[in-house]
């Protein structure tokens, strides 16, 4: 199969006990929230692996040698270009990670908290990118899950978005939009931060999933 014109970066923390998934650590322990995080970001990398574009990467930050299947990531992350994120917040780090992704193809870049993506997901998310500015997908608590755009310089707006917030997937759409780019919206996807939010997410991944069996353990 011919490789889709678009680069796929993926926006990563390594998960590590005790800085991982800090709200989803308070109901089951920091052990059992590095291991969800550490799934997760297995089943989406393992998505972005299995679909045929033309450049791969990852964002990464955090130190991944005392991270929970610190040896499993590593091995995955060797199919990929790793880049190390940059800047001061959060939104800085988004910016400088789309810039550094650039290598002539648009960027469609997803994080690590919706591991129910597949690489038919991805691709159609790229080729509406291909046709388009930018595309947004908004998250269901009210951020967003993915974010593509034609040129780095259009994320320069996520600088002046404030992130984690209960509007930040509005705010965004408005700031793209308040700089000319002409944005498609795409399908809104769950992602997991507390406990009430696991059961949601694990009933879209495939049942032998990583991301699905840890679940399930922590559910039972």
């Amino acid at each position: 199969m011919t490789a889709l014109g678009v680069t796929v970066l993926v926006v990563a923390k390594a998960p590590v006990r005790g800085l991982a998934k800090t709200r989803l650590a308070a109901s089951i322990g920091e052990d059992a929230a590095a291991d969800l995080a550490a799934a997760a970001l297995l089943d989406t990398l393992g998505a972005v692996a299995a679909a045929p574009v033309q450049h791969r990467v990852v964002a990464m930050t955090g130190e991944l040698q005392h991270a929970s299947r610190g040896d499993e990531i590593a091995r995955c992350l060797e199919g990929f270009s790793v880049v190390p994120q940059r800047g001061a917040d959060f939104a800085e780090r988004l910016a400088n990670a789309h810039a550094d992704a650039f290598s002539g193809a648009p960027v469609l870049q997803i994080g690590m908290d919706t591991p129910q993506v597949t690489a038919d997901l991805l691709i159609s998310c790229g080729r509406t990118l291909l046709g388009t500015d930018a595309v947004l997908g908004l998250a269901a608590d009210g951020g967003w899950w993915v974010l593509g755009v034609s040129r780095p310089a259009m994320a320069e707006c996520l600088r002046t978005v404030p992130m984690s917030q209960p509007d930040t997937g509005a705010l965004t759409l408005s700031a793209l939009r308040n700089n000319g780019i002409h944005v498609d919206l795409l399908d809104e996807l769950a992602d997991f931060d507390t406990i009430d939010d696991l059961e949601g997410v694990r009933r879209r991944c495939a049942p032998a999933s990583r991301f699905a069996l840890a679940a399930e353990a922590v559910l039972a």
